[in-house]
C-alpha cells in the first residue's frame, strides 16, 4: 500500500510542476551584422547576461562576455533593407554557445558549449524604427525553436536592434547589433494536462479495486 501512496503522490506533483513554464533570456551586445537582400547574418554578437526564470542570473564582468549569439535569415521577401519588410526563415540559423567557467557548471562540458541550437521559424520582421543624425535604426525579430543544451526543446522569440552608423555603412550593408532571446520551455497543452489527470484518476481506480478484491 505505500509504493501506491508514493506512485500517486508523485503523479499528483506532476499536474502542477507540468503547468509551469520556464523561461531562459540571452542578451547580447557588441556583435556586428551584414545585410544584403540575400539576408541578414549575425558575424558574432557577444552573450552578456542568461537569466533564468525562476533560477539564476549570470552577468559577464567588465571587458568580458559569457559566449557569443549567431544568426542568419533566409532572402528577403518584401519591402526592402532600407524602409522594412519581412525575410524568410528558409535556410536560417540560430545558435548561442557558452564559454568559460560558468558554462562548465552549467553543463558540465569543458571548452566552448552550445546552449542552444535552433532557427527561426515563419516569416522574420525587419522593422524601420527611425534616424539620429546619420544614424539609422532596425529591428529584426520573430520566432525560433530548436535545442538546449540538456536536448529539450524549445521555443522562443528574438528581438535584435540593429544600427546602421552612417550611409557608406548603409551602402556596404554593415550593422551593429544588440538582443534579447526568450526561449520558453515546452509546456502541455490543456489537452495533455487533462489526459494526465485522467490517468491519475484511471491509476487511483485500479489500485482501489484491487484493494478491495484483496
Amino acid at each position: 500500500m505505500r509504493r501506491v501512496v508514493v506512485v500517486l503522490a508523485l503523479l499528483a506533483l506532476a499536474l502542477p510542476m507540468a503547468a509551469w513554464a520556464d523561461t531562459i533570456t540571452f542578451d547580447n551586445q557588441f556583435g556586428t551584422v551584414s545585410m544584403s537582400n540575400a539576408g541578414i547574418s549575425s558575424n558574432g554578437a557577444e552573450l552578456m547576461q542568461v537569466a533564468f526564470s525562476p533560477g539564476s542570473t549570470f552577468t559577464a564582468g567588465p571587458g568580458h562576455a559569457l559566449g557569443t549569439v549567431r544568426y542568419t535569415t533566409g532572402a528577403l521577401l518584401t519591402g526592402s533593407l532600407a524602409t522594412g519588410g519581412t525575410f524568410s526563415s528558409t535556410g536560417s540559423t540560430f545558435d548561442i554557445t557558452g564559454m568559460g567557467t560558468w558554462a562548465r557548471k552549467l553543463t558540465g562540458v569543458k571548452g566552448p558549449v552550445s546552449l542552444f541550437a535552433g532557427s527561426f521559424e515563419g516569416t522574420i520582421d525587419w522593422t524601420f524604427d527611425g534616424k539620429s543624425g546619420q544614424k539609422s535604426f532596425y529591428t529584426l525579430s520573430g520566432k525560433i525553436v530548436g535545442t538546449l543544451y540538456n536536448g529539450r526543446v524549445v521555443t522562443g522569440y528574438t528581438t535584435q536592434n540593429i544600427t546602421v552608423l552612417n550611409a557608406h555603412q548603409g551602402l556596404q550593408g554593415i550593422g551593429h547589433s544588440t538582443g534579447s532571446t526568450t526561449l520558453s520551455l515546452a509546456v502541455p497543452e490543456p489537452r495533455t494536462l487533462g489526459l494526465l489527470g485522467t490517468g491519475l484518476v484511471a491509476v487511483a481506480g485500479m489500485f482501489r479495486r484491487r484493494r478491495i478484491k484483496g
